[in-house]
């Protein structure tokens, strides 16, 4: 790793090895205050309504920040930074570490020599407040800490692209290309969430298996995705007609294929929002990468992706005018 890369990484990793280390304080000094079952769970009132056990909470509180720490890293080291946008992918880390900080912080000392699994604790609505609050404080702080750092050389690809491959049309042809994954693996592993998560949902409580249940759903309206490029510009729709990402041609700056990192880059799989792009990615590979007129990217991983940049990069001059 070059010494750039190191220095990004320790200031990405920073935020979450202050959460980690001040876990394992509060963890050492306070678990001899601390009832068998903590009160994890209020409701709208404060009022206690679900509880962890003592050693699975302070575990948690432990591994979290360190496995978002590790992911931030690995996406600082690996991923595609380009111009600034490492500022808000920093930012966002920062942001992260805090608010998950100041819950867990809070949660843990609304314990503090409580009974155990007795109603004590308390955890009003305004801890939410200052969660975000935490979190807009920290944002800021890794925001302005990258920008300390020099910028990154800007994306050659861009440039690249409006030199690139074009498809020759004659004037007044219409041309349209569509294109579909043949992967079957991530609808099979939406469906399995979703039905894990019904499961759970009325096995044990609507806690454990909403979150499985919503991550499913999000992820297989597009886990088989269908790409077309013409002349309404991009669109990518999933098993269903709707929703779908409809890209038009005028906010189109220019498009490139190039090969992706679901995990580096966009964070996972399914419909994807990072700090300087978005995406509809279902795994690493080959994508058109669409240079928004905003600077941001739009990328759709599909096979035979060069056709449909080439295409689009077409498309894009004829509306413009450009030759």
């Amino acid at each position: 790793m070059n010494p750039k890369k190191l220095g990004r990484a320790v200031l990405v990793a920073l935020p979450f090895l202050v959460v980690l280390i001040l876990a394992l304080v509060l963890a050492g000094t306070l678990s001899d205050r601390l009832p068998g079952r903590l009160a994890t769970h209020f409701s709208a009132t404060g009022e206690a309504n679900g509880y962890t056990g003592r050693t699975t909470f302070l575990v948690l509180t432990a591994l979290v920040p360190a496995l978002l720490g590790a992911c931030w890293t690995y996406m600082a080291v690996r991923g595609r930074f380009h111009g600034r946008a490492y500022d808000g992918f920093t930012a966002a880390g920062y942001a992260t570490a805090a608010f998950f900080g100041y819950l867990t912080t809070v949660t843990l000392f609304a314990n503090v020599d409580t009974a155990d699994g007795a109603p004590g604790a308390t955890f009003t609505m305004w801890h939410l407040v200052g969660a975000f609050g935490s979190a807009a404080v920290a944002a800021a702080l890794g925001y302005f800490l990258a920008r300390l750092l020099p910028a990154l050389p800007d994306d050659p690809e861009a440039a690249a692209a409006r030199e690139g491959a074009r498809i020759p049309l004659a004037d007044g042809e219409v041309a349209g290309w569509v294109r579909s994954m043949a992967s079957w693996w991530l609808p099979g592993t939406a469906l399995a969430m979703v039905l894990a998560g019904v499961v759970l949902t009325f096995a044990l409580r609507p806690v454990t298996g909403l979150p499985l249940m919503v991550i499913g759903l999000v992820l297989l309206p597009y886990s088989r995705p269908n790409v077309t490029v013409d002349r309404r510009g991009l669109i990518v729709s999933g098993l269903l007609p709707w929703p779908r990402v409809h890209v038009p041609l005028e906010r189109i700056d220019t498009a490139t294929s190039r090969n992706v990192k679901a995990v580096a880059e966009y964070g996972g799989w399914g419909y994807r929002v990072r700090a300087t792009r978005s995406g509809v990615i279902t795994r690493s590979g080959e994508a058109i990468v669409a240079r928004l007129e905003n600077g941001r990217d739009f990328a759709v991983t599909v096979d035979d992706s060069a056709t449909g940049a080439a295409l689009l990069n077409t498309l894009v001059d004829r509306r413009r005018g450009r030759s």
